[in-house]
């Protein structure tokens, strides 16, 4: 089935559908990344975005449900050049097509998508329609034009922890794998014991961040990112931790308040979006790049 890309800007790219059909508009990003692809889909950092993978053989591994970085995907779209319909890999449980149809997510193959990221790398970021309806690349224009991009958009709201609770306290999930097993038959290596304690901000925070900071000898306490400063103190950390996220940092004015207060009261490390909250939190700004 014939899919269509339309920038806002009116350049378009046509390729072939593969994953659920319909119709996405969002904003249009792209990934280097030789691989990954599981955990560029299930990174809440993409939530509203159509995603590009500029290499060039996607889906060969397929999808297991151990590589996440979330529960879901958070992808509005995925673009890719070349799809490999038959994944070999022993964890693997379903293949890429297979899960994009699960979660009612459109992709297009066969899509130029290292002509698609000089394009974008030239015109600066701009927001496209992702479509398998038969209309023409104008009407998918326009449907771009007038869609919802990242500007002005607070997507932190829709991904973050609804409760605090704290990550993996019974180790299972944060031990890291090992090559060799042990003596006792196991595959993974023992965490160290816990030395400091943290909260950390969930704005779209990642499951292998929570797993490296365990891995550090870190015991994480997870909080919404609405939870006001008094209650994270409240908790005493040894440190605050501002995650990863999507959206727009500027439009995040409870989170800058939040880590305003913060500051001079516990060590604050920000990564991502968190360190973009942290900048606005000093009185700084951001801008996009272009």
């Amino acid at each position: 089935m014939r899919t269509l890309l339309a920038l806002e800007d009116g350049r378009y790219f046509e390729g072939e559908s593969f994953g659920a059909t319909g119709t996405c508009v969002g904003e249009i990003c792209f990934n280097t990344a030789m691989t990954g692809y599981q955990e560029v889909l299930t990174d809440p950092s993409y939530r509203g975005q159509i995603v590009a993978m500029t290499y060039p053989l996607i889906g060969n591994y397929g999808i297991n449900s151990l590589d996440q970085e979330s529960r879901s995907p958070h992808v509005r779209g995925f673009v890719i050049e070349e799809l490999t319909e038959v994944p070999s890999n022993w964890r693997s449980e379903m293949s890429l097509d297979e899960y994009l149809r699960d979660w009612k997510i459109p992709g297009a193959k066969g899509i130029d998508t290292r002509a698609l990221t000089r394009h974008l790398r030239t015109r600066g970021a701009m927001k496209a329609c992702l479509t398998t309806e038969q209309i023409s690349p104008e009407e998918a224009t326009q449907r771009a034009i007038k869609g919802e991009g990242v500007i002005g958009m607070d997507y932190v709201c829709e991904v973050s922890t609804k409760k605090i609770y704290r990550w993996d306290p019974e180790d299972k999930l944060s031990a890291p794998w090992s090559i060799q097993k042990s003596p006792d038959g196991q595959d993974r290596r023992a965490l160290p014991s816990t030395r400091f304690r943290i909260a950390a901000y969930d704005y779209g925070i990642k499951e292998n961040i929570l797993r490296l900071l365990r891995q550090k000898g870190f015991e994480v306490t997870v909080v919404p990112a609405a939870t006001p400063a008094q209650e994270v103190l409240a908790l005493d950390p040894d440190g605050i931790f501002l995650s990863n996220g999507p959206g727009d940092p500027a439009a995040l004015g409870y989170a800058h308040k939040t880590v305003h207060d913060l500051m001079g009261k516990k060590p604050i490390f920000g990564i991502c979006l968190g360190h973009q909250i942290l900048g606005f939190a000093f009185g700084g700004s951001t801008f996009k790049l272009k």
